[in-house]
Parts: structure tokens; sequence; C-alpha cells
């Protein structure tokens, strides 16, 4: 009893940081100017999502038929990243809100990174559905407005529509909520910037700017409390409500392997779990490159952990339910459909997922891996890659075999497919690499509540 005590006390900041500390450490990476291996890996990054912007140049100008989406394959690559990417947007919202609204501590140290990493997953997904409608500058077509085309209207009872209107409110409220976050520490930057040449002067006026005239009093954190409180009641649904309405897309189809009601609390334990899986990925590295080790702890990395272990094993009784509902339906085509994803010509594809998502997780039940980062960090890029495979075989496996043998077919990726795929990931990593340059990837202001160092007195306690 004594040693489980002891590890829920375990402090969340450790080496007896002050608040001077904690301000100077966090702000590092932004006042200095970046090394070596920073400029390595945004140019890499940045020429990745220079190679994505080539290829969506030639599937523009070409057509689609520049793709591998074909009849009856017709959702390829598009929607499988979409999917994918709008999953890992799930966890900063999970982190930021559902936490600050059971008062989690162990959120204030993640959050902030969690919290961009949605934007910027988010931004990512944005971009497929307007590659998937093939003419791309007709796409003001699905937007109400008025106009002169008199009932050509968006179809509000297509689920499509719906997932245009959930997500822009997820960014909105997601952008909102990370920058309300960044105003304390834009002014705490703002007021550690000595004016001593032309460049120091401008980031000050930059920073004075973006922080809004935050002066720290009694009454402004007051303000800023009963916002951010706000703020997380909006986006607690948001949580269940926007993978949900992703699902719908194919729940409310008559596909087999698709039309079933699992689907939305499916996809929501499926990414939040492949959420969390990318948020160990980004902040191991941060951790390591940046000595954050005094505030991402191995208590962050093991709580993380923790919740991967329990999403990826409710991931996988969904896998088993989708089975027995299938065998349970007496529906031949049903059946068909699971046995073909397990054992049909995409079998590769089903058992990836499953080694990757069930079985990888469990390795958490031991203390040494879930607070081992190396161990972490490689799990965690299993998690990526099973999720990614499980929308691949959600979308490939129930189109390629339809209820007709004669109408049966294979997906081939194209060469810009995979251009496509792996430049989303280059931006991704650019405007992430952006966001630890310039803008504090810890919350300095919300760090400070939960230090409990001897010289760290009074806001701490």
């Amino acid at each position: 009893m004594q040693s489980v005590s002891t590890e829920l006390n375990a402090p969340l900041v450790t080496g007896g940081k002050t608040y001077t500390d904690t301000t100077r450490d966090i702000a590092k990476p932004v006042e200095t100017f970046p090394n070596r291996l920073w400029w390595i890996s945004f140019l890499i990054a940045f020429s990745i999502f220079g190679m994505q912007t080539v290829a969506l140049g030639v599937l523009v100008g070409a057509g689609m038929g520049m793709s591998g989406v074909n009849v009856p394959v017709s959702w390829g690559f598009y929607i499988i990243n979409f999917v994918f990417w709008i999953g890992i947007g799930h966890a900063g919202t999970l982190i930021s809100a559902v936490l600050y609204v059971f008062r989690q501590q162990w959120r204030t140290a993640i959050n902030r990174s969690a919290e961009a990493m949605t934007i910027f997953a988010v931004a990512c997904a944005g971009l497929y559905p307007n590659i998937h409608v093939g003419r791309v500058w007709y796409i003001f077509w699905a937007m109400p407005y008025p106009n002169e085309r008199g009932v050509l209207w968006p179809n509000f009872r297509s689920p499509l529509v719906w997932d245009v209107f959930a997500i822009s409110t997820y960014l909105i409220i997601s952008l909102v909520f990370w920058y309300s976050g960044l105003v304390p520490d834009f002014a705490s930057i703002r007021d550690r910037i000595k004016p001593e040449n032309a460049w120091q002067k401008f980031r000050k006026s930059v920073y004075s700017v973006l922080s809004l005239g935050w002066v720290g009093s009694s009454r402004a954190w007051a303000h800023y409390e009963s916002m951010v409180m706000i703020l997380a009641g909006l986006s607690f649904p948001l949580v269940l409500s926007v993978h949900s309405i992703v699902s719908f897309d194919f729940a409310t189809s008559v596909i087999p392997g698709w039309h079933t009601t699992i689907f939305p609390p499916y996809f929501v334990i499926g990414a939040i779990f492949s959420g969390f899986g990318m948020v160990l990925t980004l902040l191991i590295i941060m951790r390591e490159l940046f000595n954050f080790k005094d505030y991402i702890t191995e208590k962050h990395l093991e709580n993380m952990a923790k919740i991967t272990m329990l999403t990826g094993s409710l991931v996988g009784l969904a896998y088993g339910t989708e089975f027995f509902m299938a065998w349970y339906s007496g529906s031949p085509f049903e059946v068909f459909a699971f046995i073909n994803r397990a054992f049909g010509p995409y079998w590769w594809a089903y058992w990836i997922m499953m080694s990757c998502n069930v079985i990888t997780p469990q390795l958490f039940w031991f203390k040494k891996i879930r607070t081992n980062p190396v161990a972490l960090w490689i799990i965690s890029i299993f998690v990526n890659i099973g999720m990614w495979f499980e929308r691949y075989v959600i979308v490939v496996t129930s189109l390629h075999r339809d209820f007709l043998p004669s109408s049966w077919g294979m997906f081939f990726p194209s060469v810009v497919d995979y251009l496509i795929m792996i430049g989303s990931f280059g931006m991704f990593f650019t405007f992430f690499l952006l966001f630890v340059r310039l803008f504090p990837a810890i919350a300095i202001a919300e760090v400070k509540t939960v230090i409990k160092s001897p010289e760290a007195k009074g806001f701490g306690h």
C-alpha cells in the first residue's frame, strides 16, 4: 500500500525546480537560435512537404486517373488518410478538455503539444476530402451560401456534409483553446526579452501583440480560469461527436463491413488510441532534445501508456464484436466480408492491424516497459502503423469485393498516392517543428501550479 501511495503522489515536476527555473527552461528553445539538428529536421520535413505539393499539382493538372482509385474501390488513400489524421487529432482535445474537467494535474506538461498536434493533424486531414472530390476548383459547391443556382444546395441529410460542420467546429474550438492557453506564456516571453537591438525589439513587439496585454493580475486569472472551463465544457462533447460523425460516412451505407452500429464508439476509441500513440511519439523525442525530463517525467509517460493500453484493449474488443455480430446476423454477405478481411487477398493488412493494435499494447502491462522511453517510443510507432492499416482494411477490403463477383476488383495505390500520403507527414512535422521553435512547447503557467518544490512557495501550493 505504501508503494502505491508513493507512486500516486510522485511529483509531476522533478529536480527541485523553482518558478524561475521553469520559465527559463521551457522558454529556452524559443529564445535561442535553432541548432543544427533542428535545421536538419526542418529541411527534411519541409522537403517531404514540398514533394507532396508537387504531387498535388500533378494530380490536379492530370486528373484523378493519376491516383489508384477505381471501380469498385472508389475510396482509396485519400479517405484512409483523412480518417487517420482526424483520429490523430483526438488526443489533444482529450488531454486538454476532458482531463481538465476531471482535474487531472498530470496533463499540464503535455497538453500544449497535444493541442498543437490536434490543429496540425486536422489541417492535414482537411486536405484529403478536397482531393477526393476530383475537381477541387468546384469544392465551393458544397458550401451553403446564397447563389444563382436555385435549388442546388448541399444535402444536409448526408454525413459528408455533417463532416464539414463537425470538423470545422472542432478546429475552431481547438484553436481558441490552444491560443488561450498560450497567452500567459507569451507574456512571460515578452517580459524576458531585452530590446537591445532591432531584432529583439521586433520580437518583443510580436509577443506583446500575441499576449493581448496580459498583466497576470488576479482579476485576469479569474477570467482566464472561467474561460478555460467554458471551452473545456464545449470541447468535451466534441471528443465523442467528431469521430462518431466521421464513422457515419461508413455506417449509414449498405456496404457489408460498414453498415454496423458499433462504428461510432469503435471510431472514437480508435481515434483516442491513435492520438495517444502520436503524442508519445512526439513528446518522447521532444523530451530528449530539449532536456524536458524534469517536466515530462516517467509518470507522464506511464499514464499515457496506461490510456494507450486501455484503448488498445477496447479496440481489440471492437474487432471481436464485429466478427461476432457478422456471424450472429446470419447475413452471408456480412460473414463473407469479415472472413475476406482476415483470409482474403488483403490478409496481410488485417494481421498487421491486429498485431500492432491489439497485441503490441499489451506489453504495457509490464511497468518496466511503461516507464522505458525507448520501448514506449517503439511501441507508439507500431500503434501509428496499426491504426493506419485499420483504416486501410475498413476502406479497401469492404469495397474491393461487393455483392456480385462480377464487380470484384483490386486496389493498387499509385506513386502519386504514396507521395501525397508521405507528404502529409512532412506537412505535419514541418508545422510541429515551427511550433516548438516559436512557441513554448510546455504550458509554463500551468506547470507552475503543480510544482512541489520547497523553493517554489505560494502559487504551487
